[in-house]
């Protein structure tokens, strides 16, 4: 099936499936990528397991360590965060990811918009809004995972699907974080993350090859958005099946330069710094890991903020219309900017 029949036989199963009761309901790992991200009408509650603290996290990781787990996972959330509870209900609805967390690990929640106080790892006591704005959690669910040492292994920012939240967790337990990158290790599992050969999704908006994205020495005349994605990539297609689709968001995305790449190619590309690379390469340096990635760059060629997560309609909206309304100039922190915005 090429990709436009693909796309369009995803757009009708959705569309069909919003007149059947739960038509949003995951009933396997594969339908992670199509749910409602608008923000939920019911607040949402943290499973009974998580640590019970009271926000004094040097505190919480030394008990964490007397009960020989592997260090502390704080979690930063949302009560109305679809992506949060995709984490809660589907992630850490599964048996072996939630054995396999209680046994290595505290997980420590902070609610991102709370005025109450923690004592972070540094000692030092702040609102948990402000920590939480400090850490860059642009996207929740965000986690960071701090070793026994108090050092920070990992950190996910939005949700994942199950596989690679698996494989993160065995990152930071087994030790892995100390000798390879997050990336690495995921292209050494066994798990399906190996990038694959196959056709990509293609939009009329996408600038062709030859990429020559340097704006180090003249400046674009629009913001530049880089697609990294992969062959055989079903999120890749739910992508371009649904959001995409948006008309809201097509047509916002037509005010870019949009390029797209294949994570998995040595195909040259200069950088918007001049840098001349591959596009396995630049992902590589750029840590990417999952697809697809969607990476926004200013008209100097300086990154705004990246997408490398799951994403729906509601995220990207938002996210696209902090490049276009320019919020990032006079508030480069988009969770700040988010507080203000009317969008």
């Amino acid at each position: 099936m090429n990709k436009l029949l693909r796309n369009t036989a995803i757009v009708v199963s959705i569309l069909t499936a919003a007149f059947k009761p739960n038509a949003f309901a995951i009933d396997s790992e594969s339908d992670v990528y199509a749910f409602d991200d608008f923000p939920l009408e019911e607040l949402l509650k943290y499973p009974d397991w998580f640590k019970k603290s009271f926000l004094d996290l040097p505190d919480d990781l030394e008990e964490a360590v007397q009960n020989d787990k592997r260090g502390l996972i704080v979690y930063f959330g949302q009560k109305r965060c679809a992506y949060c509870k995709m984490l809660l209900d589907v992630n850490f609805g599964l048996s072996d990811i939630t054995t396999y967390t209680r046994k290595h690990f505290d997980i420590v929640p902070i609610d991102i918009w709370s005025t109450e106080e923690v004592t972070t790892l540094n000692k030092e006591a702040i609102t948990q809004r402000e920590f939480a704005m400090r850490q860059n959690t642009n996207f929740t669910p965000s986690l960071i995972f701090y070793d026994k040492q108090g050092k920070e292994a990992l950190r996910l920012r939005g949700y994942y699907p199950p596989y690679q939240f698996r494989a993160a967790l065995e990152y930071v337990a087994d030790g892995h974080y100390l000798k390879e990158s997050f990336p690495d290790y995921l292209a050494r599992g066994e798990s399906g993350t190996a990038f694959e050969p196959g056709d990509l999704n293609e939009e009329d908006y996408f600038i062709p090859p030859p990429h020559n994205l340097d704006r180090s020495r003249f400046p674009g005349q629009r913001p530049l958005l880089v697609y990294f994605e992969q062959g055989n990539c079903h999120a890749c297609d739910i992508l371009h099946g649904q959001p995409l689709r948006d008309p809201a968001i097509n047509r916002l995305l037509r005010g870019f330069d949009n390029v797209q790449l294949n994570i998995g190619e040595k195909t040259p590309v200069i950088t918007p710094n001049g840098e001349k690379t591959t596009a396995y390469q630049w992902a590589k340096d750029l840590g990417l890991f999952y697809t697809p990635s969607l990476v926004f760059f200013d008209e100097q060629g300086n990154e705004i903020i990246r997408v490398d997560s799951v994403v729906r309609f509601y995220r990207l909206r938002k996210v696209i219309n902090f490049i276009t309304s320019r919020g990032y100039v006079a508030e480069p922190n988009y969770q700040r900017w988010r507080v203000n915005s009317d969008f």
